[in-house]
């Protein structure tokens, strides 16, 4: 009887792995949860249900949006535009302290006021320049061995026909300016505002030695000059007036000063001389001629 019992009880285990096995290739069993999963996502006809259709629709949507917003035509994304300070303004308050500067126009002018304004101070292995002039044209800063014109390295600011502010290198040639494209220049940049051309710029104190570049830690006379530019071209033409300033003495980077040089409207009334013709003038017309 035992053994009726043990072979009875194998069949019936036989007959239910026979009835499981078609079942389980088919996938018929499965999980609770699987199959109300099954249910939620397809309709009573096995077409897709509505949440799936929702989100297939949304993730072609967005890869559709990502792709006509932020893709080229060639696939690759947009580059970022880095965020765009507006132009600090220059401080007259810290000349002779923390840098140096020279005023050139009406006394007690100051960079926004001044014909032509340029500071200058060290900053690490750099010198950061500030220059504005009264124009729309350019202007510029000259380092000579002497105070005349001629074989010069000269850093300008130019007033380009796009309303931008560019730093550009040249060298003089006698009474000319040819640009030199190597441009020492860095961390540029100009605005031009109220008919004004003002520009920020470093440069390395030390370059390799070359005709075109200076050494800044040696002294040099600063040649001061600005002027209309040929704005299509983005190059400079003659300066404003025929006998551009410079400065009396060598320049040191190391040295700050605060020079300030009137213009020639005020130089006639400041000078010793003319003051004495006048003085004398005024005595001749007072005393009437005998």
């Amino acid at each position: 009887i035992g053994s009726i019992c043990v072979m009875f009880a194998l069949w019936m285990l036989l007959q239910l792995l026979l009835l499981l096995y078609p079942s389980c290739r088919r996938g018929v069993i499965s999980s609770p949860t699987d199959d109300s999963a099954a249910r939620s996502g397809r309709g009573d006809h096995g077409e897709p249900g509505h949440e799936e259709t929702h989100q297939d629709s949304y993730s072609t949507f967005a890869s559709e949006f990502f792709e006509s917003r932020y893709l080229t035509d060639e696939g690759y994304p947009f580059p970022t535009a880095p965020p765009v300070d507006p132009f600090a303004k220059i401080k007259v308050s810290d000349c002779g302290i923390t840098k140096g500067c020279f005023r050139y126009g009406k006394p007690g002018c100051d960079a926004e006021t001044c014909d032509y304004f340029l500071s200058y101070r060290r900053i690490g292995a750099d010198v950061e320049f500030e220059l504005s002039a009264d124009t729309d044209g350019w202007v510029a800063v000259g380092f000579s061995s002497d105070k005349k014109m001629g074989g010069d390295d000269v850093m300008a600011c130019v007033h380009d026909d796009n309303g931008r502010v560019r730093i550009h290198h040249f060298y003089n040639v006698g009474q000319w300016a040819k640009e030199i494209k190597r441009n020492p220049a860095r961390d540029e940049e100009g605005i031009f505002e109220n008919n004004r051309v003002t520009c920020r710029f470093k440069r390395p104190v030390y370059v390799p030695r070359e005709e075109t570049l200076v050494d800044l830690h040696l002294s040099w006379y600063y040649l001061f000059a600005w002027g209309p530019a040929i704005q299509d071209a983005g190059s400079i033409t003659r300066h404003d007036i025929d006998s551009p300033p410079v400065s009396d003495h060598m320049i040191s980077i190391y040295n700050y000063e605060d020079v300030f040089m009137p213009s020639a409207a005020y130089q006639t009334f400041s000078s010793p001389f003319c003051l004495l013709l006048i003085v004398a003038l005024t005595f001749y017309l007072l005393m009437g001629t005998p």
